[in-house]
């Protein structure tokens, strides 16, 4: 069996939203408890959550499962550094990890089914990334195998794992998870969810 550990990025200030996204209500809970329920139902293990700019008000709601929370003071800096923060903590207790998986918060349609259709096909094919394309965009969430975990710690801005993604371009494997299309930005995003898309 392939160790592969799970990051969930939520650490951002939802801007456009004009409020703490990750807890906006969505099936009965928040966005964020529903990621981190996604995530931990998964194959993946462990899961560690990176929390910014409302870490306070979201660790509450997240308490109750058993993931890591880590909090990344540098938040502001862009996603690269909630990235590092995330990689940092799930190395240091998981040293022999095969890979990492790198997921939003705000994508609220991806299924426990895609991130075990993600390791299945890291298992079968070993490409050093898996990454998820939909609307002509290869981006998250995508698998990272532990020989890009260097890198992945040294990303800059906020580009995230994207950039690595179009450096290791003819290395990808990118599977079609027309689900990921669907992120969370804006109020008129959210009425999109709760009215079915």
């Amino acid at each position: 069996m392939t160790n592969v550990g799970l990051i969930i990025l939520a650490a951002g200030s939802a801007s456009r939203m004009g409020k703490p996204k990750q807890l906006l209500s969505y099936r009965g809970s928040s966005l964020i408890s529903h990621a981190v329920e996604v995530g931990f139902n998964s194959v993946c293990k462990p899961v560690v959550v990176v929390l910014g700019a409302y870490a306070e008000q979201i660790k509450p709601t997240i308490n109750k499962f058993p993931v890591q929370i880590v909090e990344n003071a540098h938040w502001k800096t862009g996603m690269s550094s909630s990235i590092r923060a995330g990689i940092t903590a799930i190395k240091e207790n998981n040293p022999k990890l095969d890979a990492v998986m790198i997921a939003l918060a705000d994508q609220p349609l991806i299924s426990t089914t895609v991130f075990n259709q993600l390791v299945e096909s890291y298992q079968e094919r070993k490409n050093i990334i898996i990454a998820s394309t939909y609307n002509d965009v290869i981006g998250v969430p995508a698998l990272f195998s532990s020989v890009l975990l260097p890198e992945l710690i040294n990303l800059e801005g906020d580009r995230g794992a994207k950039a690595l993604i179009k450096k290791y371009q003819d290395e990808v494997l990118s599977i079609a998870i027309p689900e990921a299309a669907i992120d969370i930005d804006t109020p008129e995003d959210y009425q999109k969810l709760l009215i079915g898309w």
